[in-house]
């Protein structure tokens, strides 16, 4: 079984600040790609940022230079650092990766369980 958790959504006013982490853990033989996505109330999920295992990263375009993906490969975690947020930014964020199960060798999408983040004053 292969898990990944969330953390660090809350409640922020305008132009504030906040990181998310999460965390995989189970069967896990490795972790290939791993990124964030949101979703806003009545809006369809959409592409935050994503980071390969060297590290190279793709944003969105509308949220370059404030956002910042970044992934620790022996702890197993990807962090999305979100700054000047803005209250469209209102959503939540599931993160997710694509891991190869140590059980059966497959590679599959797996998805947090997601993490409010509320910005408002």
């Amino acid at each position: 079984q292969v898990q990944l958790v969330e953390s660090g959504g809350g409640l922020v006013q305008p132009g504030g600040s906040l990181r998310l982490s999460c965390a995989a853990s189970g069967s896990i033989l490795s972790i290939n790609q791993m990124g964030w996505y949101r979703q806003a109330p009545g809006k369809q999920r959409e592409l935050v940022a994503q980071i390969t295992t060297n590290g190279s990263t793709n944003y969105t375009d509308s949220l370059k230079g404030r956002f910042t993906i970044s992934r620790d490969n022996a702890k197993k975690m990807v962090y999305l650092q979100m700054n000047s947020l803005k209250p469209e930014d209102t959503a939540v964020y599931y993160c997710n990766a694509r891991i190869r199960n140590s059980r059966n060798w497959r590679s599959d999408d797996y998805w947090g369980q997601g993490t409010q983040v509320t910005v408002s004053s």
